[in-house]
């Protein structure tokens, strides 16, 4: 039966240490989680500034739901879109420096929203190989010819990029990489942009917030100001502790993603409240430099505590902290171990990063402390 392909499946990923297994947590999201009425110390949320739990947030969607409900009840192209949306999207615009921005439900709809709306059949997407599930997924959506270059290489994108024939070319990269951490070369992504008539598509999902100046996001952070071929996407779910993304350009990109981006016009408006309590989040993260701050203490703590050991931290400035550890069963052990010990640490498996190539994911906050790091640090020694 057909349906029988699924079980074998099911095994299979079973015997290769390859299942996901959710937990549930019986408390809000911070720098601990209760799950099966355990505390644990955590370090697998996007919560980078420690905001998700903010009573000011919490405060914004009470407020919000007074005035103007829990739910948009249509799309933003027919009546969904309220004045707290379009509130958002001036502010987010602002925020980075672009002329316009449109919000989007998630990230992952953000992604596969705008690589279709700007290309297609005869096109060509030139890609880092490392980019998140999401960008890969929005290149096949788009049909164009999906070239992937190696992790940061710029003489190989470069290549590839004058021996294409393709009419229209978009380069497309994270900013900050979800599973390593490390910043994609900006600058030298915009020269060869510029260089070869290219778009330039940046998911800044985890630098929005945490990099630049006052948390602009990882292109103020390399200096760059916005142009007519640069498209930015932020996530609203990780450092602005809500949920949402939004993309930001030239007002034309902007008003043609208005008109043909399948993922924002056919799907109902995230509700007001999530629009509320972004706008009081984007003033939390302007004037957060001293979690910022705090943040980059406890990434050096980490670094340091951990230095001389066993254990290995990919080069990483940002608050995603990976500890390289190999095979699936090794990084499963690990992560049980210091399960054992309180504190949860996510083991990152294909094909979620390449093969042989799973790890440890420490996602630090601003909502730990320098014990919280300590106590870390002294349960990997521990661990043989």
């Amino acid at each position: 039966m057909i349906w029988e392909e699924l079980t074998h499946q099911l095994e299979s990923l079973s015997k290769e240490n390859l299942t996901r297994n959710r937990r549930t947590l019986e408390s809000s999201c911070g720098s601990h989680a209760v799950v099966n009425g355990q505390s644990m110390l955590a370090f697998c949320s996007n919560d980078y500034l420690g905001l998700a739990s903010h009573p000011v947030l919490a405060n914004a969607v009470c407020e919000s739901a007074h005035q103007w409900g829990t739910g948009s009840g249509g799309s933003h192209v027919v009546s969904g879109h309220m004045s707290p949306h379009d509130q958002l999207e001036k502010a987010l615009a602002h925020f980075v420096g672009a002329e316009r921005a449109l919000f989007y439900s998630t990230g992952y709809m953000a992604n596969v929203g705008v690589v279709p709306t700007l290309v297609g059949r005869g096109d060509a997407v030139f890609a880092d190989r490392l980019n998140h599930a999401s960008l890969i997924d929005a290149v096949q959506l788009s049909r164009a010819d999906h070239r992937r270059y190696a992790h940061c290489d710029m003489a190989q994108l470069e290549k590839m990029l004058s021996e294409s024939t393709a009419k229209r070319k978009l380069i497309l990269s994270d900013a900050v990489f979800s599973m390593d951490g490390d910043l994609a070369p900006i600058n030298e992504l915009f020269e060869l942009a510029e260089k070869y008539d290219a778009w330039l598509v940046l998911d800044d999902a985890h630098g929005f917030g945490v990099l630049g100046k006052e948390g602009r996001g990882s292109l103020n952070h390399c200096k760059l100001p916005f142009h007519p071929r640069l498209v930015y996407i932020g996530t609203l779910g990780k450092a602005a502790g809500v949920s949402g993304a939004f993309i930001a350009a030239s007002s034309t990109v902007i008003e043609w993603l208005m008109q043909r981006s399948r993922s924002y016009i056919f799907t109902t408006a995230t509700s007001p409240v999530m629009a509320s309590a972004l706008l009081a989040s984007l003033k939390l993260i302007e004037q957060g430099d001293d979690r910022r701050r705090h943040l980059q203490t406890l990434i050096a703590r980490l670094s340091d505590g951990l230095d001389n050991t066993r254990w290995k931290l990919l080069p990483s400035f940002t608050a995603i902290q990976p500890v390289m550890v190999g095979e699936n069963d090794a990084v499963l052990k690990v992560s049980a171990k210091l399960a054992e010990r309180g504190i949860w640490v996510p083991a990152i498996r294909p094909p979620t990063v390449p093969k042989g190539s799973a790890r440890l994911r420490i996602s630090l906050s601003a909502a730990h402390t320098d014990e919280h790091v300590e106590q870390l640090v002294h349960a990997l020694k521990e661990i043989k």
